[in-house]
């Protein structure tokens, strides 16, 4: 593993998680074909609802701001 690791150049545990992961979990392992892995798909899906919140908090704060000047 060492060797193989040096010839690769890199660090040795990251040949071992290159080794570990598709034992671990081999359906994930080479998703391929425009298939994304699990956890790559919930990372997507959270990173969008966390732009639409962002969204939909500027724009309340633009409300109040504009309701706050109305009520003077």
């Amino acid at each position: 593993m060492a060797q193989a690791a040096k010839d690769l150049d890199v660090h040795e545990n990251v040949l071992r998680k290159w080794v570990r992961e598709p034992r671990d979990e081999p359906q994930e392992a080479f998703p391929g074909n425009g298939k994304q892995r699990t956890q790559d798909a919930e990372i997507a899906r959270l990173r969008k609802e966390v732009a639409k919140l962002k969204m939909e908090r500027d724009i309340l704060k633009k409300a109040a701001a504009y309701f706050a000047k109305e009520s003077m």
